[in-house]
């Protein structure tokens, strides 16, 4: 999504994997991203999870299904299938309510994302050292 954004930003309207055009109906949509789900693409996965959680791109509300969908994503590393799951269960949403499954998700979830958050901060504090050196070497 982010490169999605970054791209349109630079004019660029095409898929950001396979660089088509993007789709402009439910049915072209839908084989595009069941193509990234078999490549096993963690996002494409969670995206799908997402239409049939709300019934989207011609597809019939099946919350069972959204929940396998998040399941898989979540294998392959989606800290938001992580989210999505924990909510589900929170709720007893496509599956039976379980607020001790709900916590694990949840929890899951938010130490993912500071992992990636103490990532990125680790990143910039290197750019920004060396950025500093390289001042000072002037």
């Amino acid at each position: 999504r982010g490169c999605n954004f970054a791209a349109q930003k630079r004019g660029m309207h095409n898929c950001a994997f396979c660089r088509a055009p993007i789709p402009n109906n439910d049915t072209d949509t839908l084989a595009r991203i069941q193509a990234r789900v078999a490549k096993k693409d963690a996002d494409a996965i969670y995206f799908l999870g997402g239409q049939y959680w709300a019934g989207r791109l011609g597809l019939q509300k099946d919350m069972g299904k959204a929940v396998e969908l998040y399941t898989k994503a979540a294998e392959l590393g989606s800290i938001e299938a992580l989210f999505s799951l924990g909510g589900a269960y929170e709720r007893g949403v496509g599956v039976e309510q379980d607020k001790i499954k709900a916590v694990e998700f949840l929890t899951k979830s938010a130490i993912s994302l500071w992992q990636v958050m103490l990532k990125v901060d680790a990143i910039e504090t290197r750019s920004f050292r060396e950025t500093a050196k390289r001042g000072q070497k002037q």
